[in-house]
C-alpha cells in the first residue's frame, strides 16, 4: 500500500512540471546521425537501405516531367505498360519492383570492383525521374505517352558538357536515359524518341526471343493496334527506319520458331543473332567479341535488355520465360564487356514482380544488370565529341 505522503509528493511534482511553461524542449538527434557519409570514397546515406521511399539505387528523386528546369547526366524513368504482352501480364509493376530490388546497390558506397568505377560518386549527376503516366486502356495513346515522356527527358541539356558538341542530330550533347519497363512493346516508342534526337541507331538486344516477327505471324494482326506488341516492335522499328542497317545484334536467343523464315525475316530487319547455347562453345568472351564487332565503339548504340535473357532459375518473374538461359553472373560479365561502346540510352523490360520469389530474385537481378549498364555509361564519360577528362 502506497503511503499518503509519497502520493502527495508525486502529485506535487506533476503539478510543478505542468506549471513550468518555460522548460526547453529536448533537441532531437543531430542531423549528422541521419545523413551519414558513407565509408570509403564518398557518398551519403539518408537512412537504412531497408527503409525510406524506393528510388533506383536510392538515387535522388526529382519530378522531371513536372519541371523542365531539372537537369542531369543520366536519368532513370519508369514506363509501367504491359498491355502488349502475349502470355503473363504484370510488367506494369516492373518499375516499382526494380526500384525495390535496387535498394542494396550502394549499401557500402556503390563502388563497382570489376569496372573500377563508382557510378554513385562520379562526374555524372544521376537521378530517378519517377514514372511516365501511362494509360492502361488505350495502347496507341499509351505508346504515344511513353514516346513524348521519354523525349522530354532525353532532349534536355545535361549537367555536364552541355555547351560542347555531341552526336545528336542537332550536334548537341544530350543526357542518357535508362527506362524501367514495362513489357517489351515500350522499346518501339523509345526508339521513336531516340530517332528524333539521333536518327537511326544500332541496337544491342538481349532477349530469349527475336521480337522482330511479322504481325501476321505473331498475334495474327487482327487490327493495327494489335499488330504492335512485344513480339513485333522490332519489325515496326525496321519498317519505320529507326534501326541502323546491318549493325544490330540479338544476344541470348533460344526461342522456338514457326519455321526457318523467322530467322530470315530477322535478317531483313538488320540483326545478327547470338544464341544462348553459344556460351557453351565460345564462352562469355566470344559473345562479347561478337557484340563489339557488330556495333563498334563510336556510333550511337541503344541497349535493350529483356530480363528473360536469364534462365528462369535466376529470373522467374517475367512474361514469357524460356529455359536454357544464361546465369546472372554470365549476363553481368557480358554487360561489363561492353565497356567503351557508345551507349546513349537503355531499357530493361519484362520484369513482372508478381511471379517472383519471396527473395526478389528477378528484381534484384534486373537492378544489378542496370548497375553494370550505368557503370559503363559513367566510364565512357559524357556524350560529347570534345570533352575534358573527367574523374571516373
Amino acid at each position: 500500500m502506497l503511503r499518503p505522503t509519497f502520493i502527495a509528493s508525486c502529485l506535487a511534482a506533476v503539478a510543478a512540471a505542468h506549471g513550468d511553461h518555460d522548460q526547453k524542449v529536448v533537441a532531437g538527434p543531430h542531423q549528422g546521425l541521419w545523413y551519414n557519409t558513407l565509408p570509403g570514397d564518398g557518398g551519403t546515406q539518408a537512412d537504412s537501405v531497408f527503409s525510406g521511399i524506393s528510388t533506383f539505387g536510392r538515387l535522388p528523386y526529382l519530378p522531371c516531367l513536372a519541371s523542365k528546369d531539372i537537369n542531369y547526366d543520366i536519368a532513370f524513368i519508369g514506363a509501367p505498360f504491359d498491355t502488349g504482352t502475349s502470355y503473363r501480364p504484370g510488367a506494369r509493376f516492373g518499375p516499382s519492383g526494380i526500384r525495390q530490388g535496387s535498394r542494396r546497390l550502394n549499401l557500402y558506397g556503390g563502388y563497382n570492383v570489376p569496372l573500377a568505377t563508382n557510378p554513385f560518386n562520379s562526374w555524372a549527376t544521376i537521378i530517378d525521374c519517377g514514372d511516365i503516366p501511362v494509360t492502361s486502356y488505350d495502347n496507341t495513346f499509351a505508346l504515344s505517352q511513353i514516346e513524348r515522356g521519354h523525349h522530354s527527358i532525353l532532349s534536355r541539356k545535361p549537367t555536364t558538357d552541355s555547351a560542347l558538341p555531341g552526336p545528336s542530330l542537332q550536334g548537341k550533347t544530350l543526357p542518357r536515359v535508362i527506362t524501367l519497363g514495362g513489357d517489351h512493346t515500350i522499346t518501339l516508342p523509345l526508339l521513336r524518341s531516340i530517332n528524333r534526337s539521333y536518327g537511326p541507331v544500332s541496337v544491342i538486344h538481349f532477349d530469349s526471343h527475336l521480337d522482330s516477327w511479322r504481325p501476321k505471324v505473331f498475334g495474327g494482326s487482327p487490327s493495327e493496334v494489335a499488330s504492335v506488341n512485344h513480339g513485333t516492335y522490332f519489325y515496326h522499328a525496321a519498317q519505320e527506319g529507326l534501326l541502323r542497317n546491318d549493325s544490330n545484334i540479338h544476344a541470348g536467343i533460344r526461342t522456338t520458331l514457326s519455321g526457318p523464315s523467322g530467322y530470315e525475316n530477322d535478317g531483313y530487319c538488320g540483326f545478327e543473332i547470338v544464341e544462348a547455347r553459344e556460351i557453351d562453345t565460345i564462352g562469355t568472351e566470344g559473345i562479347i567479341k561478337k557484340i563489339r564487332e557488330r556495333v563498334g565503339t563510336e556510333k550511337p548504340v541503344y541497349l535493350s535488355l529483356d530480363i528473360d535473357t536469364l534462365d528462369p532459375a535466376f529470373a522467374p518473374a517475367t512474361g514469357t520465360p524460356e529455359t536454357g538461359g544464361w546465369s546472372t553472373r554470365e549476363l553481368r560479365t557480358i554487360l561489363r564487356g561492353l565497356e567503351g561502346i557508345n551507349i546513349i540510352a537503355a531499357d530493361i523490360v519484362e520484369v513482372a514482380p508478381a511471379y517472383d520469389t519471396n527473395a526478389e530474385h528477378t528484381t534484384m537481378a534486373a537492378a544489378d544488370a542496370l548497375y553494370e549498364i550505368m557503370s559503363i555509361m559513367v566510364k565512357r564519360g559524357p556524350l560529347s565529341l570534345v570533352s575534358e577528362p573527367h574523374d571516373l
